[in-house]
């Protein structure tokens, strides 16, 4: 059993989801299935074909939204310290090569939203700001070279 963190926020997301493919998808599907079948011989019916393909995928999905439930474990962000950056903390950063100012916030894989500034704890930038303070510089190896980053503020 792979233990999966996440917020309370991914978990409603993640249970939203899970409903959202069982009341609305799977009787979707099961609806094209039954219009292709009655459309004639199923050996050379490409509509019957793609329905079954597409709900041996939603049946797969379903199945990995469940298991992902089933080891999920919120973080309590009640007790998060902030005096460091680590999971759920969101940090304010200046890249000292053009003194740009960014707000991160430092999730977990399957909550990681780069438009809401939600990045994963497994990416390179994230690495290098885990466990630094306000005022430390976190030089992080990305594919296009070295960024350092001056850790100003961090905060839940």
């Amino acid at each position: 059993m792979a233990v999966t963190y996440m917020t309370e926020e991914g978990l409603k997301k993640l249970k939203e989801e899970l409903q959202f493919l069982e009341t609305v998808e799977r009787p979707r599907i099961i609806a094209a299935i039954a219009e292709a079948r009655e459309k004639g011989d199923l050996s050379e019916n490409a509509e019957y074909d793609a329905a079954k393909e597409a709900q041996g995928a939603l049946e797969t999905k379903i199945a990995q939204l469940k298991a992902r439930l089933m080891d999920a474990r919120v973080i309590n962000a009640s007790e998060i310290n902030t005096d460091e950056v680590q999971i759920l903390t969101r940090v304010k950063v200046r890249q000292l090569s053009n003194n740009m100012e960014k707000t991160f916030q430092i999730v977990t894989e399957g909550e990681a939203n780069i438009a809401e500034g939600k990045i994963s704890i497994s990416t390179p930038i994230a690495k290098g700001l885990l466990g630094k303070k306000v005022g430390d510089i976190a030089q992080v190896k990305v594919p296009i070279g070295l960024l350092e980053f001056e850790v100003l503020e961090i905060s839940i």
